[in-house]
């Protein structure tokens, strides 16, 4: 067995100070294209920073995102027009595929001769981590000093973007990215549904079975769920293991700390809880082989009580659905606080082969500047650092979002999303969850298959 390399412990996830006002969020981006015109011939790495894009001539900047869900989608094309506008040598080319598609084809597209020049990376070992170790991103740590992103942005945020330069040991080494939004996965209800049923909106885990089980027995589906693109499996299995397993329990399963495992008990019960929702109905039918976006808009149709999402969902509710749906975020019970899986957007991160290093940073501080997270906040997304002067129309699902980004965020109930784990924990995680729910995994076999994952990246280091 090979000797693991010493850990240093993780600070906190979020600055709950910094974080305390809030907005909403957006996530998710075609083919890979050419930077300039011409193949990439290798990073700019010192020298002094150009600030202004205006002189660096005539510019093709690729950029690549996964900000296909509406309101990430419709801020990423207004701050990509207000960039050219500004600069009119700067074209923005812009390859924008889901969060899915890009987990399986931007390693490829980075490994080409002609890369793009911005990519989002998402945190932890699986994608910054091995795109670092690569050598395929390079370190932003003048840009971050040129630009004040390291004083700016809480260090808990910009910690999530950090990296030892082999890619080993995540939250410490080189910056390599800076994130423009902030996001949690909670519950969106139907409150018309809800009001019919006789109840409120579910604060605590059983009150949410309780919600579901009645939904089930009065003949309405209880929860609209698809799982064919794999991270919503992620997702409602994390929002359920954060209430069962607890804080302190998910935190060093994430971060490698102690000695935590897999399969200790709060995370088969979150497993049996997931299964006995599968067994009872309350996921439909077919759910492997539905999409995300098919069960977000099965839900505004008004076919289900319950919809298990990220607050990037809320900028597609929010038109079709006005002030009929609502959002909330789970306690363990009754008068603790709520705990869920959140965090950052996706990092936008300057390739290590781009020709155009500083105007890339130029660019991604135009996203992650005031201005920039004020037009993502117009656009119904979370910022990253949200603008003090933000403020909701009451009774509407942007409303609480930003009700319980307050409520999960000041009392640290943020939890590390669960794929950030080891490099292969998404594809190990996601395929599981699906065998898991379809029956064919029995909650015993699908902890002891997460933690044979983990011990198996524990012994390689």
């Amino acid at each position: 067995m090979a000797e693991r390399t010493p850990r240093r412990p993780r600070r906190r996830l979020i600055a709950a100070a910094a974080l305390a006002t809030g907005v909403l969020t957006g996530v998710a981006a075609c083919s890979p294209g050419p930077s300039g015109g011409s193949s990439a011939t290798g990073a700019k790495s010192a020298g002094p920073v150009a600030t202004n894009p205006a002189e660096a001539g005539k510019v093709t900047l690729t950029v690549w995102d996964q900000n296909t869900d509406a309101g990430a989608d419709a801020a990423t094309e207004a701050l990509n027009k207000a960039f050219m506008a500004k600069y009119p040598n700067i074209t923005v080319k812009r390859v924008s595929r889901s969060f899915a598609d890009l987990k399986t084809t931007l390693k490829l597209a980075l490994s080409s001769a002609n890369p793009p020049d911005v990519v989002q990376a998402n945190q932890g070992y699986p994608d910054m981590g091995a795109f670092v170790k690569a050598g395929l991103l390079q370190p932003v740590d003048r840009y971050a000093k040129t630009y004040g992103w390291d004083t700016s942005f809480p260090s808990q945020l910009l910690d999530l973007n950090r990296f030892t330069t082999d890619g080993r040991t995540w939250e410490t080494g080189n910056l390599y990215g800076v994130s423009q939004t902030g996001e949690i996965v909670g519950v969106y209800y139907n409150k018309a549904k809800l009001k019919s049923l006789g109840l409120p909106p579910p604060t605590t885990l059983a009150g949410f079975e309780t919600a579901l089980a009645k939904a089930k027995a009065s003949g309405l589906q209880p929860l609209s769920y698809g799982d064919a693109d794999k991270s919503p499996g992620i997702h409602i299995f994390g929002i359920i293991q954060a209430l069962t397993a607890g804080k302190p329990e998910v935190r060093k399963l994430v971060f490698d700390e102690g000695d935590a495992k897999w399969t200790n008990s709060g995370t088969l019960k979150a497993a049996t809880t997931l299964r006995r929702w599968a067994d009872k109905g309350y996921l439909g039918s077919g759910f492997n082989g539905r999409s995300k976006d098919q069960a977000v808009a099965s839900f505004a149709q008004g076919t289900s009580l319950f919809l298990v999402e990220g607050t990037w969902q809320s900028a597609v509710l929010a038109p079709k659905m006005k002030k009929n749906v609502g959002f909330t975020a789970l306690a363990p019970a009754a008068g603790k606080p709520p705990l869920t899986q959140g965090g950052e957007g996706l990092a936008w991160s300057v390739t290590s082969k781009s020709r155009h290093p500083d105007v890339a940073a130029a660019y991604i501080d135009f996203l992650v500047n005031r201005n920039g997270m004020k037009v993502a906040a117009t656009h119904g997304n979370l910022p990253a650092i949200p603008p003090a002067d933000y403020k909701p129309t009451p009774g509407t699902v942007d409303a609480d979002v930003l009700t319980r980004w307050k409520a999960v965020s000041e009392k640290d109930g943020l939890l590390p999303y669960l794929d950030y784990t080891t490099p292969t924990f998404y594809d190990t995680l996601t395929a599981a969850v699906q065998e898991l729910t379809a029956g064919h995994l029995s909650p015993k076999a699908f902890t002891t298959r997460l933690q044979s994952d983990y011990s198996s990246f524990q012994n390689s280091r």
